[in-house]
């Protein structure tokens, strides 16, 4: 896409138990959430797409954000999925609203986490209308907003990417 290597991850790949410091103290942070942890920590930037539940996140997406921001350490090497990370956001509701709710607490949830966010972001109102029967967008004006996401998520880290070199 644009020139960049996409690496797909469904939630629904690594399951997690609810986020709990006792259970984390006790068992540790579960295998799931430390694969998730290195797919995420070898990608440059990601893209956090989420639908809106009664005004919020899911808790699935919850959970795993909350699951991989306690990661440290993988054996005895540094491991911090979120570190250096530059995120775009998009969101999805069945509403009029394309999910504008579930989009700002993600956000906040990231700013938390210390990941850097562009400020493109894309609002899919009407979800369960929103594709075609190829999986793109019917709505020209989305289509335009997730292209120019793209762009702006890819130039960001290209720039850091430069940043970094010197």
């Amino acid at each position: 896409v644009h020139g960049a290597e996409v690496v797909r991850v469904s939630l629904a790949d690594y399951p997690l138990p609810l986020m709990d410091e006792d259970l984390e103290r006790d068992r540790g942070i579960p295998e799931n959430a430390m694969r998730l942890g290195r797919v995420l920590a070898e990608c440059d930037a990601m893209v956090v797409c989420t639908p809106e539940y009664n005004g919020s996140l899911p808790p699935l997406l919850k959970n795993t954000l909350d699951w991989l921001s306690r990661i440290k350490r993988d054996g005895g090497k540094p491991l911090k999925p979120y570190e250096g990370k530059i995120a775009a956001l998009c969101s999805s509701s069945d509403g009029n609203f394309g999910g504008n709710y579930a989009i700002q607490h993600l956000r906040q949830v990231l700013i938390k986490c210390r990941v850097e966010m562009i400020t493109p972001q894309v609002l899919v109102p009407r979800a369960a209308e929103a594709f075609d029967a190829d999986g793109q967008f019917k709505d020209e004006r989305v289509r335009h907003q997730m292209t120019a996401l793209a762009e702006t998520l890819i130039d960001r880290v290209k720039l850091l990417s430069r940043r970094s070199e010197q």
